[in-house]
């Protein structure tokens, strides 16, 4: 299995974790819910990455698969008044990650980041770990530490 950024870069932490390579399907309308099917994981704790912009400002968000993002939460947890998707162009250029392989781990350039607070209540979470067709699993405690990130509501 190639070594990609994330996986460099949480092994640098000394942060184990689970590889589960599925097979991608370029087609899928919703890649995260695809991956949770291949897998046979609840889309419930298979999260996906979301490249978000707070007034102008990047941001990223990890949540469930099956949800969808609460931009005025999103804009909250961030201290900002709006928030937006990234255009793609700008979330693959920010992350050196293609979508459909973005991990919020070892992303080219630091941005605050958040987990939806009811996925940290799962025992693992189960996250891309930076190329299509590959996830990891990890406790998200560790996944939290390993990030900076904080643990807030951002699903509608």
């Amino acid at each position: 299995m190639s070594s990609t950024p994330a996986l460099r870069a949480l092994a640098a932490l000394g942060i184990e974790v689970t590889l589960h390579p599925y097979a991608y399907d370029p087609k899928a309308e919703a890649t995260g819910l695809q991956a949770a099917q291949a897998l046979g994981i609840d889309p419930g704790v298979m999260l996906k990455t979301l490249m978000v912009e707070v007034d102008g400002k990047p941001a990223c968000c990890v949540i469930p698969s099956d949800r969808q993002l609460s931009m005025k939460k999103v804009a909250a947890a961030f201290g900002g008044k709006s928030a937006a998707m990234m255009p793609v162009p700008k979330a693959e250029k920010l992350t050196g990650y293609h979508v459909g392989g973005i991990s919020p781990f070892g992303q080219k350039r630091a941005v605050p980041m958040a987990i939806e607070a009811n996925a940290c209540e799962a025992p693992r979470v189960w996250i891309n770990a930076g190329q299509r067709g590959l996830l990891l699993s990890i406790a998200p405690a560790d996944a939290l530490a390993a990030l900076g990130a904080v643990a807030l509501p951002l699903v509608a």
